[in-house]
């Protein structure tokens, strides 16, 4: 089939991977175009336009520190949410490590966070990393044995992107901070479902990336709780109160906030588990993550006999758009650390799929979802003929 004629052919795609990336929400490029066309002044000048554009930047951080119940200059505009991750866990661990060089976090953290740590570990410092339940969630209690008198940061993700389960973040920062210890989350993937505001959560830093709550990609932000020691990644200027140097992002940062501040309600838990029950029902698809403790819009699954890829490949040209995990390995042909690590056997973790779903999601794409799985799961297996989509 040429190309030409498989995207005539097509159905209008069904767009399931909204732990990837999202699209920009309602008003969110209306709040951004002005600081694109008009007010595109570098806002570390003193000029009217440049003014202008600085007017915007502090707005847009007036508006995020208030989501998170924090002070506006607790909040550092970064590129995205991997260099908040490496900025909180790098430029704590460094500025701390005259006092200790252990560092505690957990074994599904994002790439962003684990890459961070083996390569502190390769410079010297000692991490621990934390083991989770079959439904991967860590015990507070492990938390809490593991912490030391080296131990200077620990870092948790809020919930995980590839099954979705949230984590006992409220319990685990109130350990850190009984013991003195600071506290990060990687808040990126639940800052469009689940609480924010800092103190009930009780950490010392938070990273966030305004693409997965429906604003525009290449800005990201980082809470640091005032009084937290932390060396800067990128030195040049003094933007970001010396804690980020580089002209900022000033329509990512203005659009950031808009889409912030339009976090949804939960309304694709419905739906979300109406495609675990269908999934659940079908030969050989078992769902993975905690039942009761995951995301509104988050499904993942292993399908036995399946290689995830070869699924997600049949399901593109079904026009549903699914991944396998996390979008920053997506290129790697090793089962998910994420499924390793909560005992999935790992012949079973090549058959991974994650279904994440969005704003725009409706109940027919859900239904048609399970109707498609169903009969590519049948055909892709071994035994059984060639899928032809």
């Amino acid at each position: 089939m040429a190309a030409g004629e498989l995207r005539h052919n097509r159905p209008m795609a069904i767009y399931l991977d909204h732990a990837a990336t999202t699209p920009l929400g309602p008003g969110v490029l209306d709040a951004m175009l002005p600081y694109l066309t008009e007010h595109w002044g570098n806002p570390s000048s003193i000029y009217a336009s440049a003014r202008r554009a600085r007017q915007g930047l502090d707005e847009a951080r007036e508006r995020i520190a208030a989501t998170l119940d924090a002070k506006p200059r607790e909040i550092v505009f970064t590129s995205g949410g991997s260099e908040s991750v490496n900025l909180a866990i790098k430029g704590v661990a460094w500025a701390a490590s005259a006092r200790g060089r252990h560092i505690i976090t957990s074994s599904i953290e994002h790439k962003a966070g684990m890459h961070t740590c083996q390569v502190l570990e390769r410079s010297g410092f000692d991490v621990t990393y934390l083991p989770v339940d079959r439904y991967g969630r860590v015990d507070p209690a492990d938390v809490a044995a593991a912490i030391n008198e080296r131990t200077t940061l620990v870092s948790v993700m809020y919930a995980n992107n590839e099954v979705g389960t949230i984590q006992r973040i409220a319990e685990i920062g109130a350990i850190c901070r009984d013991r003195k210890v600071l506290f990060h989350t990687d808040a990126i993937q639940a800052a469009a479902h689940l609480p924010l505001r800092v103190d009930p959560l009780q950490v010392d830093l938070m990273s966030l990336a305004a693409h997965k709550v429906y604003g525009p990609k290449g800005i990201g932000a980082l809470f640091v709780r005032q009084g937290t020691a932390m060396l800067p990644l990128i030195q040049g200027g003094s933007q970001e109160r010396q804690r980020r140097a580089g002209t900022e992002n000033v329509a990512g940062a203005v659009g950031f906030a808009v889409a912030l501040g339009q976090r949804g309600d939960g309304h694709e838990a419905a739906l979300r588990d109406r495609l675990i029950e269908g999934l659940r029902a079908l030969p050989g698809i078992d769902p993975t993550g905690d039942p009761a403790h995951r995301l509104a819009n988050s499904a993942s699954f292993v399908a036995h006999g399946l290689e995830g890829g070869d699924l997600v490949a049949a399901l593109d040209l079904e026009g549903i758009e699914a991944s396998t995990g996390s979008a920053c390995t997506s290129g790697s042909s090793e089962p998910s650390h994420v499924l390793l690590a909560m005992r999935i056997d790992p012949q079973l973790a090549h058959g991974s799929l994650r279904l994440s779903l969005g704003r725009g999601t409706t109940a027919d794409e859900v239904e048609r979802t399970i109707a498609v799985i169903g009969t590519l799961s049948q055909r892709l297996r071994p035994g059984m003929a060639s899928v032809q989509v």
